[in-house]
C-alpha cells in the first residue's frame, strides 16, 4: 500500500509534543495505531516501524515521549545513545506518559481518515512498557508490548505502583512478548 508521512505537533498539558505520522495515501478510513518509542527517541527505526504499520493499512502515530526534556531526540544504538536514553527515561513520569498517550490517542480519534473499532498501540522495550501502561489507563482496543522493560518492578519515574499492578484495568486485548532467555519478574 502506498504511504506518506509527516511530522506533526500535538498539544499536551500546555506544551507541544512532536510526533511522526505515517498513513496510507488511498483516501480511505483506516484504524489508528500508536507506535511508542524506545529510549532512543522517534529515530529512524521507530519511523520505519510506523511506515511499515501504515503500509499494512493503518494510520500510525509515534509521539515523542521525551518532548519535555529532549524534543526531537534521535539517538543511535551505541553506548552513548544508550546512556543518554536511560538518563532521559528516568526523568519521565507515568502520569506524563499517560497524558502524552492520551493526547496522541485523541489526535488519532479526531482525524477524518481514522476509523475502525478503536485505537491500537505497540512499542518496544521502554515503548513496550508505555504500551502496557497505556492499555491499563486508556481505552486501547488492542496492544502489542514487545519486551516491556520494568513492567513488573516499577512505573516510569517511579510515579505510582509497578505497572503490572494496574493489569486489571485493561479493557482491550493485549499481547506481550519477552526477550529470548529467562523471564525475570521482579
Amino acid at each position: 500500500m502506498q504511504t506518506t508521512n509527516e511530522r506533526i505537533t500535538i498539544p499536551v498539558g500546555g506544551a507541544s509534543m512532536g510526533a511522526y505520522l505515517a498513513r496510507p495515501t488511498d483516501g480511505g478510513k483506516h484504524p489508528g495505531v500508536l507506535v511508542f518509542q524506545e529510549i532512543f527517541g522517534v529515530n529512524h527505526h521507530i519511523r520505519s516501524v510506523a511506515d511499515r504499520v501504515a503500509a499494512e493499512g493503518y494510520i500510525a502515530l509515534a509521539p515523542e515521549l521525551f518532548h519535555r526534556t529532549a524534543p526531537g531526540l534521535e539517538l543511535g544504538y551505541d553506548g552513548a545513545g544508550l546512556q543518554r536514553g536511560i538518563a532521559l527515561m528516568t526523568q519521565v513520569k507515568a502520569s506524563e506518559v499517560i497524558a502524552d498517550a492520551s493526547a496522541a490517542m485523541d489526535t488519532l480519534k479526531k482525524r477524518a481518515d481514522v476509523g475502525g473499532r478503536g485505537i491500537g498501540a505497540l512499542g518496544f522495550c521502554f515503548g513496550g512498557h508505555v504500551t502496557y501502561l497505556s492499555a491499563c489507563e486508556l481505552p486501547i482496543a488492542a496492544a502489542a508490548s514487545f519486551y516491556g522493560g520494568g513492567i513488573a518492578v516499577g512505573a516510569p519515574g517511579n510515579d505510582g505502583p509497578p505497572t503490572i499492578e494496574r493489569t486489571a484495568k485493561i479493557r482491550g486485548k493485549i499481547l506481550c512478548f519477552r526477550r529470548q532467555g529467562r523471564l525475570h519478574l521482579g
